[in-house]
């Protein structure tokens, strides 16, 4: 089985993610790949600098993971999210589910980002074209610099 790694700060790579979710009794797998993107109302943002601390995080990814298998029976499934600077475009986040059939699969991916995305103590920092840069808390509201963990 590959390693564990949940959190990174080098490119995700999603083959070791297939191979820990893998297995002949799984016959659908759902894959989510979250990327950087500069969407709209977004003041040119160029990159996203994510910060967490890692042992927090990591735990509470194990939990979400955990919950959404325990969710759905015969669900197998890994993540992985990026910490540091990450440029336009590449990935953050990325999720499999593997399961016998693929609703299961795909109900569990989708609680697994939800969760993610509410329950992850990770903090990003937008890096705009402009020079300018903004801290926004795990669930995308603007906060102080003082604000944000260290």
């Amino acid at each position: 089985m590959a390693p564990r790694i949940r959190l990174t700060r080098s490119a995700i790579a999603l083959d070791p993610l297939l191979a820990e979710v893998a297995g002949a009794e799984r016959g659908g797998t759902c894959v989510f790949i979250g990327t950087v993107r500069n969407g709209p109302g977004e003041a040119g943002v160029v990159a996203i600098e994510y910060s967490a601390y890692p042992e927090m995080a990591e735990a509470e990814l194990e939990r979400i993971l955990a919950e959404a298998c325990a969710a759905h029976p015969g669900v197998r499934a890994a993540a992985c999210h990026r910490l540091g600077e990450i440029p336009l475009g590449q990935t953050s986040v990325a999720i499999v589910a593997a399961a016998p059939h693929r609703d299961a699969a795909f109900l569990a991916c989708r609680l697994i980002i939800e969760e993610v995305k509410r329950r992850l103590p990770v903090w990003k920092k937008e890096r705009r074209a402009d020079g300018t840069t903004a801290w926004l808390d795990p669930q995308g509201r603007p906060v102080a610099a003082d604000e944000v963990p260290r």
